[in-house]
């Protein structure tokens, strides 16, 4: 009986240390996870949803006010968001891993509290696959699974980029990400889309990936189609010059509702659909461009 018993508790350590796993976040710190983590708080929606596209929404325990996507998770608690995480209540959820971008504050006192915080920001394609890796390495995901997702998004992004029309392919476009303003430039995922399919954008890959943005450099770009958010095109019309504009003046405006820029703008699993959003727009606006 108990060499039984002592087989069954070596087996159990035996177990545990197979699930042990080292991960690297975007700190390039290693992370040690000692066991496949049953409770997860996200601060950043493309976690979020790259958790739940792994097939594992149901570890979540809380989530970022942004996270809204899918609908399962709408009625998780909320737990603030980068600039302000509600530390009080991410450790109330006893989380045994928290997914947060790094520049999420509170990393540090999260950590002196035993929490195991990993830091992931996806900003361009390679990065998509890559948080995708890691996630699943880190809760304790198959990588094949990890791999089977990012054949999806990249085979989506692609049908986007063959369902461009040919007079659409050498548009010179700029996309804002926020009304502030900030773009996504050529480094950018959303550069990088726009990349594959041809287009030109206004803002190249050494401004960073999501620059600030002088409104006086995109009147003298004068790019033929704009992309943006809603909240963005009430102040566009306000900026020195932008009226005059030929995109402005020929309403080769592209503008995302508030759950389409949500999709447009993260650098996830939905990157696919955001592709057909931008594909969209270009074909609508080709015939009209100069």
């Amino acid at each position: 009986m108990l060499e039984r018993l002592f087989c069954f508790l070596a087996l159990c350590v035996l177990c545990g240390a197979a699930q042990a796993v080292t991960v690297l976040d975007d700190a390039r710190q290693k992370i040690e996870i000692t066991r496949a983590p049953q409770r997860i708080v996200s601060l950043l929606p493309s976690l979020t949803e790259t958790v739940c596209a792994l097939g594992q929404c149901q570890r979540l325990v809380g989530v970022d006010r942004y996270s809204n996507w899918p609908e399962g998770i709408q009625a998780l608690p909320r737990m603030g968001g980068g600039i302000d995480p509600n530390i009080e209540s991410i450790v109330a959820q006893k989380p045994d891993l928290v997914l947060l971008a790094g520049s999420t504050r509170g990393v540090e006192r999260l950590q002196s509290l035993g929490i195991t915080v990993l830091r992931l920001e996806p900003r361009t394609h390679a990065d998509v696959q890559r948080v995708l890796r890691t996630v699943a390495e880190a809760i304790g995901v198959p990588r094949s699974e990890a791999d089977r997702v990012w054949r999806e998004i990249d085979a989506g992004v692609q049908a986007a980029v063959q369902s461009l029309k040919p007079q659409a392919r050498s548009l010179r476009v700029y996309f804002e990400v926020s009304p502030t303003p900030y773009g996504a430039s050529e480094s950018s995922f959303i550069g990088e889309t726009l990349l594959r399919m041809g287009v030109r954008n206004i803002l190249p890959a050494a401004l960073g990936p999501f620059p600030q943005i002088n409104p006086e450099f995109v009147v003298r770009a004068q790019p033929d189609v704009i992309m943006a958010g809603d909240s963005s095109r009430a102040s566009m019309l306000q900026r020195p010059g932008w009226a005059q504009m030929r995109a402005v003046r020929e309403d080769r405006i592209c503008v995302f509702q508030p759950e389409q820029a949500d999709i447009v703008v993260r650098a996830g699993p939905r990157m696919a659909e955001g592709a057909r959003l931008m594909a969209e727009c270009l074909n609508r606006t080709a015939g009209g461009a100069r």
